[in-house]
């Protein structure tokens, strides 16, 4: 039974992240980009201008809500992850150096997709029962599309609901013990006898801790991931500049490798990946799983901020994916090729890759700060994923489910620290690509609004409104 599940899910998962559905999800990319004028390129300095002033101006949110800032950290504390860390690695390996460049394409339309997903987010948002703002791809479906199409609403929600479990919660507690475990190995903590007992206090104290901040309600999340997300992601890009610093002579040639890698892999690669369609691929699904650009889920904690302006909210977006994809997940990138590790080209390769470039670089010691990153960024992703998830099963069933959701969200937890999960991540990624596809189509219906909605937003600007 097992190995139909396995074969099953392979199956999908090949298509569902295979060059159709790439050529879908940049398609809506290049057609948003298109009839918004690439406003993500056009408006870029503003873009910025707009969303680090936003972040900078000290303010509460009214109840309910969360500052622009918070939300924009709560959507960043879902994307920048292990997939970051991993998932950079992973594209390396198996597309060659080519996959950064192909990446950096799917960021630079995943912009514009970003941004047309929070500005119709904020737009066809509600307030739910208990006075929070709620939104995302499955409201702007219900109020912006006619009923025929409310179908896809209910099946993104399912979609969300079935993920969360896996790709937000047990594989990024997994990976929590996992880098906890190596530390203390390394340091003759703990013998493998203990590892056992060491991983389900982990899980305990994560669910423990996770309780706490989700019962909270999305004020006392964005209290904290406000604070999480600039610490892990400066931390990260500080010993990740270190890197390349101290290897500045590799960085012409590092460079080099990814622009003639990008069209021609097997000349950098020595044969391992002589395809240009598996570079392109590889470099464009990692860029899509850790930016969400087409996903929608980010959408979801943007339309809690307490803004009434859709397009400005919208701009967080661009900021969103330029953080994530062009200087984190380039980060990364650089600091596998600038350090000199050996890469086995055509091979799977993980996050250990990644660490391997730091260690190199620095020394053993380095694995302790490198295993504080993966938690934070593990445990980020855990809170962002747990708002998604109670927002996508209040649209099914009402906000009476969304304690008792937190909660087994929070136990789950456990499972994930103690369990070798095995086919989990695979599904999980598999039911991960599945929501993109009713968000695609909602959001190249509602482009139009989308257009229409920054014409008056700019004319609003010149009129100095």
């Amino acid at each position: 039974m097992l190995s139909v599940i396995e074969s099953v899910n392979s199956a999908v998962n090949n298509f569902i992240w295979g060059i159709p559905a790439m050529i879908c999800i940049i398609g809506v990319g290049l057609v948003l980009s298109c009839r918004t004028h690439f406003i993500q390129i056009r408006k870029f300095p503003y873009a910025m201008k707009v969303t680090i002033g936003r972040m900078l101006r000290k303010r509460d949110a009214s109840d309910g809500a969360m500052t622009p800032f918070q939300a924009v950290c709560t959507a960043l504390a879902a994307t920048v992850g292990t997939g970051n860390i991993a998932g950079v690695a992973g594209a390396i390996a198996i597309g060659g150096p080519g996959a950064v460049f192909w990446m950096w394409v799917s960021a630079v339309l995943g912009m514009c997709t970003k941004f047309s997903e929070v500005t119709l987010a904020v737009h066809f948002r509600e307030t739910n029962e208990k006075g929070e703002l709620v939104g995302g791809p499955m409201y702007y479906i219900k109020n912006g599309l006619s009923k025929n199409w409310h179908w896809l609403a209910y099946l993104f929600a399912a979609f969300g609901v079935l993920t969360v479990f896996g790709t937000g919660n047990a594989t990024q507690v997994n990976t929590i013990t996992t880098a906890i475990d190596t530390a203390l190995y390394n340091y003759n903590v703990i013998s493998s006898n203990a590892v056992g007992t060491v991983n389900l206090i982990i899980g305990i104290v994560i669910a423990v801790v996770l309780a706490f901040i989700l019962l909270g309600g999305v004020k006392r999340i964005g209290q904290v991931t406000e604070k999480l997300v600039p610490f892990m992601a400066l931390v990260y890009i500080v010993l990740a500049l270190g890197v390349i610093v101290l290897n500045y002579r590799n960085i012409p040639g590092v460079f080099a490798a990814i622009f003639e890698g990008a069209f021609n892999p097997a000349s950098i690669t020595g044969g391992a990946v002589g395809s240009f369609f598996m570079s392109m691929k590889k470099g464009v699904s990692r860029g899509i799983f850790s930016n969400e650009a087409g996903l929608g889920t980010g959408s979801i904690a943007h339309a809690c901020a307490d803004t009434r302006k859709p397009v400005k909210q919208g701009f967080f977006g661009i900021f969103e994916v330029f953080v994530d994809t062009i200087v984190i997940c380039t980060m990364t990138a650089l600091v596998i090729l600038c350090s000199g590790v050996p890469v086995e080209y055509g091979a799977a390769a993980g996050a250990e890759l990644t660490i391997l470039g730091f260690t190199t670089t620095y020394g053993s010691w380095v694995s302790v700060f490198t295993a504080v990153a993966m938690c934070c960024f593990a445990f980020s992703t855990i809170i962002g994923w747990g708002l998604y998830g109670a927002r996508c099963i209040e649209f099914l069933f009402g906000t009476g489910v969304n304690k008792p959701f937190m909660l087994v969200y929070s136990l789950v937890a456990i499972v994930g620290a103690t369990m070798d999960l095995g086919l989990m991540w695979s599904i999980a990624e598999t039911f991960n690509g599945l929501m993109a596809i009713p968000n695609l189509i909602a959001v190249f219906l509602l482009s139009g609004v989308v257009v229409k909605l920054v014409k008056e937003y700019f004319a609003g600007e010149g009129a100095g409104h």
